[in-house]
Order: structure tokens, then C-alpha cells, then sequence
């Protein structure tokens, strides 16, 4: 993966190289860090960079830190217009990930969430797909359970929390499965290893509710309110049984980094034909038009990059 250029770290944007903290860090070596994903993509008509949904994300990154008793001066606004001052010195033309951290920055050795200082950094790379084969995806369910809410929450993105991931993510890509599903502690679907679920069944889409230890995702959102506006679909939050999952017309996954991935195999069982449905098609097109800017209706969720240099 290329490195970026810049970095904001310590309250300005510096070159990447010297966004640097020491092997005692606090977060380092306790995971006490938040952090969010966000996506900005490239329009070649307008030739513009548009970051999505900003603020959202933003907000959901504030509310990561406050989980951790973290007190960040910095509004959702504040980060919104760093991002953008950021974008625009890497002066990024393609499609890039931009990542927000929050981290407990203190130098010492003892666990604890209070009394320790925070700092915050940004920055960004060049990112195409997270799931390789998004369109045919093929799952399993993990042996590991999605972290509890009285354990570690979900629903913030805590950087800790992620180890759970990460042995969700590769006992799955080593078992030869492109991504894995995770049950909650009740037994129900949470997630993938870092992605919102939705099925469809019968006319009407599925979804984990936000108390079954899930990540209140943004792009879960849109993905909702583009299903119900533009489709016409009902979408119904409820606990999912695995079995149901083996019987459902369509599946699919939805995160920043996934997009909308369609998954047609879970544990060597075809999901409706084997192949993408048409809604989690025109969901994809639909999501891809939308972050671009392409869809006016829904224009207020992109903030352009370039767009400010250009009246200057």
C-alpha cells in the first residue's frame, strides 16, 4: 500500500514521516484508540473529489472517543474542514480512504481509560476494493462471537475491539472464504468481520437491529434509506437466526471500506440462485452514484475537495 504524503497529527497537517509517537504510547500498547473510516471518491465529470458523509461519520467518531472518556475540543465541523485541508495538500485524484484516529497519546505503563491526555491524527491512502470478489462473495460462519456490549461496544470503533476482527477476518481468508459472518453472544447474526448484513427474503429486507452488537453504520444507513426511498422496499430491523440465512433470496454486505458486497455462497450453500440478485444490483449502482455526487437528491451528503479551490 502506498504511504501517504501527509499526515494531521498534533493539531497540524505534517509530512507523513514526522506523524510519529514513541513504543510506550498508551493506545499502542492497550488499544485504548478510536477510529473511523472514511471514503472519498473521484468524479471524472466534474473532476472532483468528494469525501461522503463526513459529518456522519464524524459524529460517530466523537461518540467512539467519548466511550473511552475522551474530551476532543474538535467538532464534527472542525474535522470535517481538516479532512478536506488534508485532501486537498495530497491533492488526491482516484478514489482514497481517509482514516480519523483518536488515541490516548500518554507515555506510561498502566491500564486505565482516565486521567491520560488524547490526540488525534488523519490521514489518507489510495483504496479501491476491500472485498476482492464483491460481487460473488462466499462466507462462513466464524467460530469466534461478535464482543458483547457490556464487554467491549460495538457500536463505538474502538481500536482494541478490533483484534476480534482480525481473528474473525484471517481464520476466514486462510480457510479459503472471501469473509466470514459473526453471531452475537445471544446466538443471532451481528456482522461480517467489519461489515453490516442484510438480507432479503420474501419481499422485504432483513437487518440486524443496533442491540444485537453491531457497528451503527453509516453506509448501513444509506443503505436503508436508499432502499426504502428509491426501491420501495421494506426494511425491517430484527434478530436474524443463521438458518435463515441459508434460505433467504439475497445477501449482502455493507461497510465504508465493503461498499455493498454481494455475498451467493455461505458455507458452500447457494444463497437464492448462486449469483447477485438485482436488488443488491441496483443497491451497488445506486450507493456508487451517491458517493460520486451523481445523484442530486442526495448531493448533501457529498462534501467536494477541490470545489473552494477552484473559485479562489
Amino acid at each position: 500500500m502506498t504511504l501517504p504524503n501527509f499526515a494531521y497529527f498534533e493539531g497540524k497537517i505534517v509530512p507523513y514521516s514526522e506523524a510519529k509517537v514513541g513504543v510506550m504510547t498508551h493506545a499502542l500498547n492497550y488499544g485504548t484508540a478510536a477510529f473511523a473510516g472514511v471514503r472519498a471518491y473521484w468524479n471524472d465529470q466534474e473532476e472532483e473529489l468528494f469525501v461522503f458523509r463526513p459529518m456522519d461519520h464524524f459524529r460517530r467518531f466523537l461518540q467512539s472517543a467519548q466511550l473511552l472518556l475522551m474530551d476532543v475540543e474538535l467538532t464534527p465541523e472542525n474535522l470535517t474542514e481538516i479532512t478536506v485541508e488534508l485532501m486537498q495538500k495530497e491533492n488526491h485524484r482516484e478514489d482514497v480512504y481517509i482514516r480519523p484516529l483518536v488515541y490516548k497519546s500518554d507515555e506510561l505503563v498502566g491500564v486505565r481509560l482516565h486521567d491520560l491526555s488524547s490526540e488525534i491524527t488523519i490521514f489518507s491512502v489510495p483504496f479501491g476494493k476491500y472485498v476482492s470478489n464483491d460481487t460473488g462473495a462466499h462466507v462462513t460462519f466464524s467460530s469466534w462471537r461478535r464482543v458483547d456490549d457490556n464487554m467491549i461496544p460495538a457500536r463505538g470503533k474502538i481500536a482494541g475491539a478490533y483484534v476480534n476482527t482480525a481473528f474473525i477476518k484471517t481464520d476466514a481468508i486462510r480457510a479459503g472464504f472471501d469473509e466470514a459472518l459473526v453471531l452475537n453472544v445471544d446466538g443471532h447474526i451481528s456482522e461480517g468481520s467489519a461489515e453490516n448484513v442484510f438480507m432479503l427474503r420474501d419481499g422485504v429486507i432483513y437487518t440486524p437491529r443496533i442491540t444485537d452488537n453491531i457497528l451503527e453504520g453509516i453506509t448501513r444507513r444509506t443503505i436503508i434509506e436508499l432502499a426504502r426511498e428509491e426501491l420501495g422496499y421494506e426494511v425491517v430491523e430484527r434478530s436474524i437466526d443463521r438458518t435463515e440465512i441459508y434460505l433467504c433470496d439475497e445477501f449482502f454486505m455493507t461497510g465504508t471500506a465493503a461498499q455493498v458486497t454481494a455475498v451467493t455462497m455461505v458455507d458452500h450453500r447457494p444463497i437464492g440462485n448462486g449469483e447477485m440478485g438485482p436488488v443488491a444490483a441496483q443497491l451497488r449502482e445506486l450507493y456508487m452514484d451517491a458517493v460520486r455526487g451523481k445523484l442530486e437528491k442526495y448531493r448533501h451528503w457529498n462534501q467536494p475537495v477541490y470545489a473552494k479551490l477552484a473559485v479562489s
